[in-house]
């Protein structure tokens, strides 16, 4: 019973051993991985003899023998599969993973072709092309994208990563020019006698007592006459007025964003807007913005060109405009905005133009019948006339930008010194000035003779 039992104990270590020796073989047999572009063969060799060689899914991949140590994988269609060679012994030799996918030796070579430099890397994963690798800017990351969809349709992973960011600075500029042109032409005036009475012009009232009264002129210039027409006394007005103005704005904001990311600016105010909140009566206020606004989002293409999103924004309010709802009035906005995408060098400009607007306004106020009479029918009507003309030019220079040193900061305040209390009391000085020295170059010297400021 005793020897049976060590045998037993023995067998079984024996075989507990030849199963680790087995998981150890099949461990080390593993030969990785194997990329096969669709349609297209690989040729696998072996270091003995292949007996046998098989695949777990036909239908993705097949084989074709060249000799006794190698054979040809031939991609069928898309996906993944595993192979498996066998020696005369029946013993495994190797056992690999093979992909099929687009032709990733293919989009290698065009990458290394197309956008030399740059460490790009491209691989079949599920059935996809994979990329990697780090690159300068984010130009070299779309092409790349753009060459791998061309063998690969939409099936492509751009893990492409930009090494560093580049910061862009937008300088804009905006023009705006406002003229208008007004003039007023209008009589006014009331007139009694024995049987009649009237009062013509803006604002002409009448009291039961048959009391006539005109508003005062609104014109610059006015003229008066009093002259009688038989048992009638007239005093007459006559308004004139021209009207001439002329605006300009100018804003120079300057912004600055990393490539890839969005910026705005919005140099203006916000007014209150009143909002009914449902059926009960509540009412929120929200703020609407107006000014001088830009939004702007760049990306660095390489070779020092830039492409930019641009959108730049006029408004100011408008009164005209607005709306009254339950007694509160809230005013309108006149807006000029532009949207456009475009590609500019570093410190190349570009402008928007032509954005016009011209409005004419002519009112015409008269007495029935007697304003229409020729000649005479100008002494019973009022005519005003309004021109205004908008023109507005927006300029875009975008900059690369790298940050400074501190020292090479200057400051407004840096020329302005603190105030002396004696100085201020008794000469009446309220600020001393500081002249900031120019930086001057450092002579070369012998140990650095290469030295450049």
């Amino acid at each position: 019973m005793l020897k049976q039992v060590t045998l037993a104990a023995a067998l079984a270590l024996a075989g507990a051993s030849a199963s680790a020796a087995q998981a150890q073989d099949a461990y080390s047999i593993h030969a990785g991985s194997l990329e096969v572009s669709l349609n297209k063969s690989q040729v696998v060799t072996a270091d003995r003899a292949i007996d046998r060689a098989m695949v777990g899914n036909p239908g993705i991949a097949d084989v074709l023998p060249i000799s006794d140590r190698s054979i040809y994988v031939l991609g069928k269609s898309i996906g993944t599969t595993s192979l498996t060679l066998y020696d005369r012994t029946n013993r495994v030799i190797a056992v690999m993973d093979i992909s099929v996918g687009p032709d990733v030796e293919g989009i290698r070579r065009e990458l290394e072709a197309l956008i030399p430099g740059e460490a790009i890397d491209a691989r079949i994963s599920a059935g996809k092309i994979i990329l990697s690798g780090s690159v300068s800017d984010a130009g070299a990351a779309s092409r790349a994208a753009r060459i791998a969809e061309a063998f690969a349709d939409e099936e492509v992973v751009n893990l492409i990563t930009i090494g560093g960011s580049q910061q862009v600075m937008l300088e804009v500029r905006f023009a705006e020019v406002v003229r208008s042109v007004g003039e007023t032409l209008g009589a006014r005036g009331f007139g009694t006698g024995n049987d009649v009475a009237f009062a013509i012009g803006d604002g002409a009232s009448a009291s039961g007592s048959g009391d006539l009264s005109v508003d005062g002129a609104s014109g610059y210039g006015v003229l008066s006459a009093i002259f009688s027409l038989g048992n009638l006394d007239i005093e007459a007005y006559l308004d004139v007025l021209e009207r001439k103005g002329l605006s300009k704005t100018l804003a120079e904001p300057t912004l600055v964003a990393l490539s890839g990311e969005s910026a705005s600016f919005l140099a203006g105010g916000e007014f209150p807007i009143p909002v009914r909140q449902g059926d009960n009566g509540g009412t929120s206020v929200q703020f609407k913005s107006f000014g001088v606004g830009l939004a702007f989002t760049p990306t660095v293409l390489g070779d020092g060109v830039i492409n930019l999103v641009v959108q730049p924004e006029v408004s100011s309010i408008d009164t005209s405009a607005g709306v009254t709802s339950d007694g509160v009035s809230v005013p309108g906005l006149q807006t000029r905005r532009a949207s456009t995408t475009l590609e500019l060098r570093d410190g190349e400009s570009f402008a928007i133009a032509g954005l016009l607007r011209q409005d004419y306004q002519t009112t015409v106020r008269q007495l029935p019948l007697l304003g229409s009479i020729p000649i005479l029918g100008t002494l019973f009507r009022s005519t005003s006339f309004q021109k205004g003309e908008t023109e507005l030019l927006i300029v875009v220079t975008p900059r690369l930008v790298k940050p400074i040193k501190p020292s090479q900061v200057r400051l407004p305040t840096d020329r302005v010194e603190d105030p002396d209390v004696l100085d201020t009391l008794l000469a009446g000085d309220d600020y001393q000035p500081v002249d900031l020295a120019p930086n001057v170059a450092p002579t070369p010297t012998q140990e650095d003779p290469g030295y450049e400021y």
